[in-house]
């Protein structure tokens, strides 16, 4: 029996896979567990709409990251810190205070989860952090930390 996969199982096939399994395994297993459904006429045509729909988003996905990464060459983030006599900074610039920076000066939206600090920000100077945008492209946030 022919069957799509709904959910990655293992030995057997991965999400959106088309097989070729035991009547029994089918019967039993998969379809109770909502792990596949039958390969009929229908569920084939869905299953192609389903990848042409996911490949527009991630075509849609990296071109917005690619256009994030060319906005991000041009512009330096100013970020106010408050800092002791010596000039160390009381916590350290984290990611979240980086990408609301963006978002507030420049009107840029990255998540805080994709901005890579190699070392912790904890004085002030101009720094360089890189960013991981997705689908492998990736851009480089000027960062200058200034007195408050």
């Amino acid at each position: 029996m022919k069957v799509i996969f709904t959910e990655d199982v293992r030995g057997q096939g991965k999400k959106g896979d088309l097989k070729e399994v035991s009547d029994g395994y089918a019967r039993n297993y998969l379809f109770p567990r909502k792990l596949a459904t039958a390969a009929t006429a229908d569920n084939i045509n869905a299953l192609k709409i389903k990848e042409k729909a996911e490949a527009a988003r991630a075509a849609k996905e990296k071109a917005q990251a690619q256009e994030n990464a060319k906005k991000l060459e041009g512009v330096q983030v100013i970020i106010r810190a408050k800092a002791g006599s010596a000039g160390k900074l009381f916590g350290a610039v984290t990611s979240a205070e980086i990408a609301a920076a963006l978002k507030e000066q420049f009107d840029i939206d990255i998540e805080k989860n994709k901005i890579v600090q190699s070392d912790p920000i904890k004085a002030y100077g101009a720094y360089t952090v890189k960013a991981k945008l997705g689908y492998e492209v990736n851009g480089t946030i000027n960062l200058l930390v200034v007195e408050a």
